[in-house]
């Protein structure tokens, strides 16, 4: 089907811009060379990304040659994107650059897990984080929202939520006419995805996998630097993986899940029956745990080595199913370093069949909520993906 010149040009701007974001400041006449578009196309686009304040001319370098053509970067810093990492007892919020570099961040505590209740808690935040990075309203380009349980991202619906005991709710319609800023949502892990396909370590890869460690385990696939979804928008589901038939209660209401044998609330249950069995007394809080690690405590680290073992031998099968090119990790678990990540690497690699990818760490404080702040971002770059809300 032959397109219009509006699609011409919004292909046109999105190649750009993508151009941008992976290489850096480029000239106009760079752009021309590497796209294939004609220079007058690139003109043409660029002075309309500048005049939207999308992109910015940076300081032409004078060489042995005489003075160099003028670079052309993204204007990360002219618009504003927010984040907000639910959870059951709090929402991550960050006020973010285009680049989902944090400006300001806040942690908004909540007793009423109802939509209700978080778009409020969402829309208090707002001002708050605006107010302290000095910025403003008209310079927010757009809302994500990451959600545990299951998301139609098209349509703006959480399908299912375990966590929050939400069913077929259209979240980003409801949050976008509350506070009148375009949103997206998506699951926690697709959010950390996007982040990653944009600005982190999956950013000059078209295969990988993003797994996280957390409160519970999941991932997702990245093929053809695209997600993929699945037919019902569920893909990825890793953490609910039979690990163990007829095991522990998993919190979607089947037993034996991965995550029920291997994420942090086992790791944490586990210890502390273990510590218990050994000292009525001792001390059985994360912060505890984590300590213990550090000091290498042996039961503190066996519990991480069989979990990293169960992971990573589920992880072999992953890989022989996908062959990706890295595994990206992420998830509060990723704290524990080598403790867990190499028995999920030594697993992992003991049971592939043959292609051995890179375990790459990359997590910082704050990673799930700048996720969500990539939901919007994202928009900019792809402008196919239309806002939930």
């Amino acid at each position: 089907m032959r397109g219009n010149s509006s699609t011409s040009r919004a292909l046109n701007r999105r190649l750009i811009l993508n151009l941008l974001r992976r290489h850096g400041p480029v000239s106009r006449a760079e752009i021309a060379t590497i796209t294939g578009l004609s220079p007058a196309a690139v003109t043409f686009v660029v002075a309309e990304l500048v005049e939207e304040s999308l992109i910015v001319e940076r300081e032409a370098v004078t060489g042995a040659t005489g003075r160099r053509p003028v670079p052309i970067d993204i204007n990360y810093e002219a618009h504003l994107a927010f984040g907000f990492k639910l959870n059951a007892d709090g929402i991550d919020c960050v006020l973010t650059d285009l680049a989902t570099n944090p400006l300001a961040t806040w942690h908004a505590p909540i007793s009423d897990t109802s939509p209700d209740g978080m778009i409020k808690a969402i829309a208090d935040a707002m001002p708050q984080m605006l107010a302290d990075s000095g910025r403003s309203q008209t310079e927010v380009m757009g809302i994500g929202v990451s959600i545990p349980g299951e998301v139609d991202v098209r349509n703006g619906i959480c399908r299912r939520s375990p966590r929050f005991g939400w069913t077929d709710l259209p979240f980003g319609q409801l949050l976008g006419e509350r506070v009148h800023v375009p949103t997206w949502i998506d699951d926690d892990i697709s959010a950390f995805a996007v982040a990653q396909k944009l600005f982190g370590a999956g950013r000059d890869r078209r295969n990988f996998v993003a797994l996280a460690v957390g409160t519970g385990i999941g991932t997702s696939l990245i093929i053809n630097a695209e997600i993929y979804r699945g037919a019902r928008n569920v893909a990825g589901r890793f953490g609910h993986i039979t690990s163990v038939p007829g095991g522990r209660l998993c919190e979607c209401g089947r037993r034996g899940c991965l995550m029920a044998h291997a994420a942090e609330p086992f790791m944490l249950e586990t210890w502390r029956t273990r510590r218990r069995a050994a000292s009525a007394s001792a001390s059985a809080s994360r912060s505890d745990f984590v300590a213990a690690v550090e000091a290498g405590e042996a039961d503190a680290l066996s519990v991480l080595e069989e979990s990293g073992l169960r992971i990573g031998r589920h992880l072999a099968d992953l890989v022989n199913l996908f062959d990706p090119e890295v595994i990206v990790v992420g998830g509060e678990a990723v704290q524990f370093g080598e403790a867990l990540i190499g028995p999920i690497r030594l697993a992992m690699e003991a049971n592939v069949f043959f292609s051995k990818p890179e375990l790459l760490p990359d997590w910082v404080p704050g990673s799930w909520a700048r996720g969500a702040a990539a939901l919007a971002t994202q928009g900019i770059f792809d402008f196919e993906r239309s806002p939930s809300g």
